[in-house]
């Protein structure tokens, strides 16, 4: 479905299977964008967002509030959120825009800008460890 015929509610309930079933659009396949290669994932993120896997479980992540995200986190990759785009803060903080599935009264409108270019090929939270994109 897309999100017009069935939008995204951000709390516990029930499918809606008859508007679930609606399809959208057919992928046929993914492609991997190279490990721990924050490079990489500019390069494709510049084309289409990229789903990514992040280690969320810190505290800081999980009370994220506004801008850049630089706090502690791991590599123990346990959420999936949506690499969007990229960008510079107004300080020069280099950042990755990050979709998340926690609902718009989370971060910023339900997005977090995490700090890119860190010294850990991983990236931040480990963010540059698994990520893909669908092929059609």
């Amino acid at each position: 479905s897309t999100e017009a015929q069935y939008p995204y509610e951000g709390v516990d309930g029930t499918c809606n299977a008859n508007k679930a079933s609606v399809q959208a659009v057919t992928i046929t396949g993914y492609e991997d964008v190279p490990t721990n290669s924050e490079q990489a994932l500019q390069k494709a993120v510049a084309n289409q967002p990229i789903s990514v896997a992040i280690d969320a479980s810190g505290s800081d992540f999980q009370f994220y509030k506004s801008g850049v995200f630089t706090g502690s986190c791991g590599t123990e990759l346990d959420h999936g959120v949506t690499a969007v785009g990229y960008g510079v803060s107004n300080d020069g903080t280099k950042y990755w825009l990050v979709k998340n599935s926690w609902g718009t009264d989370w971060g910023e409108e339900g997005y977090i800008m995490m700090q890119r270019g860190v010294e850990a090929a991983e990236g931040l939270c480990g963010i540059a460890m698994e990520a893909s994109y669908p092929t059609a």
